[in-house]
């Protein structure tokens, strides 16, 4: 621990027993704003904690050790944030309501406004709301894809920054999509649990070496997923939109301009595609029709850019297998289709969690919260 944070385990209690540690800097500087951090992934902690020098006289923060999804906790915890870095829970529309600050539009505007060290107020209502209060001017995301975390015409509409980090875990999710590949193809974890239960009759594979792999997305994870599937021994073949030409001739792809048919000549197909406006429900309950029995579906991209309920009825059909890593609503609910479907393996959204990307990404979202307070737009999304 360096100089600049102490651990503080306070003595308030609250509805759910004692106040939980969390992690605090310069909290005599009340002159600089405040970023919160609700909850983080065990892991990230140490990652997280060599990056604060990046915030020393920017911002103080609050960095809580513990992991909820709880919206009033969250909520009391972000009780006077400046900004709030987000890991692992969703920023609906009514936490977004709770925590953001007003619309600037005076008619809207009610209790009392801050004033800075000369007296001049910032003309924002800072009215105290659950427990929270409307004073978040910025979320800065721990991952890409932000769309499906929070509404981001409603930030605007808000004047709220959102942040987000690029490009923190390319190889991690790659080999994540891999990961599920495998199984798919092996069902290595199914064999293992059948072998502790006694049960030595083992399951046929489904060679991976010369078959075809499908990719839609071919930024920097499909690209990653490409080279994987090469040392294989696959055929890789990429939908052809927004393809840089010259990664594609290095990694010896072929590209396909029609997605349907693509899918139609996949024995493997995996989901890299970014959720965009563009993007959000592309591949359709008719492109999912052209994949022949006998497909592996791979997606640790966003659940959204599938049609809604298009994956779970195909999948129903009983003739693929897919390996999913991201769903319509996280967590799975209880009584999803998909957690009784024998012929899906399922993740609970970790495939961007490794000790590599943890480096980065934890940097990123410290960066993104300096910058935010120096006037700056590192990793501006909104």
């Amino acid at each position: 621990m360096n100089e600049h944070t102490r651990h503080v385990i306070a003595s308030t209690v609250t509805s759910s027993g004692a106040e939980p540690p969390y992690i605090e800097t310069q909290s005599d500087r009340t002159d600089l704003p405040l970023a919160v951090m609700p909850c983080v992934v065990a892991s990230m902690i140490e990652p997280f904690r060599a990056n604060l020098p990046l915030l020393h006289d920017v911002a103080r923060v609050r960095m809580y050790t513990d992991t909820t999804l709880d919206e009033n906790e969250i909520t009391r915890r972000a009780a006077g944030a400046d900004a709030v870095m987000v890991i692992g829970f969703h920023v609906g529309d009514s936490l977004l309501g709770r925590l953001g600050i007003n619309p600037p539009n005076p008619s809207n505007r009610r209790g009392d406004s801050r004033t800075d060290s000369d007296g001049n107020s910032d003309g924002i209502s800072h009215i105290d709301s659950h427990g929270g209060g409307n004073t978040v001017r910025c979320f800065a995301f721990g991952g890409t894809g932000v769309a499906s975390y929070i509404d981001l015409d409603a930030a605007r509409s808000r004047g709220i920054s959102v942040r987000n980090v690029v490009h923190y875990g390319d190889s991690s999710v790659a080999e994540h999509a891999f990961a599920l590949l495998m199984e798919l193809s092996r069902g290595v974890g199914r064999q293992d649990a059948a072998v502790r239960r006694g049960d030595w009759s083992g399951l046929d594979g489904f060679a991976l070496n010369g078959k075809t792999l499908g990719i839609a997305g071919f930024g920097g994870i499909g690209r990653a997923v490409a080279r994987i599937a090469r040392g294989f021994g696959m055929r890789v073949a990429v939908w052809n939109s927004h393809v840089d030409p010259v990664a594609a001739r290095e990694l010896g792809v072929k590209l396909v301009d029609d997605l349907g048919d693509l899918m139609a000549r996949s024995d493997a197909f995996s989901v890299h595609l970014p959720l965009l406006e563009s993007t959000a429900g592309l591949i359709t309950a008719e492109h999912l029709d052209r994949l022949q029995p006998g497909t592996l579906f791979v997606n640790t991209a966003r659940a959204e850019v599938i049609e809604h309920g298009a994956l779970t009825a195909r999948l129903a059909r009983g003739d693929i297998r897919a390996g999913l890593d991201v769903f319509e609503h996280e967590p799975l609910p209880a009584n999803d289709p998909l957690r009784s479907m024998p012929n899906v393996v399922l993740t609970p959204h970790v495939a961007w969690r490794d000790d590599e990307a943890y480096v980065s990404l934890t940097r990123q979202v410290f960066q993104s919260v300096a910058s935010f307070f120096k006037g700056g737009d590192y990793n501006a999304v909104v």
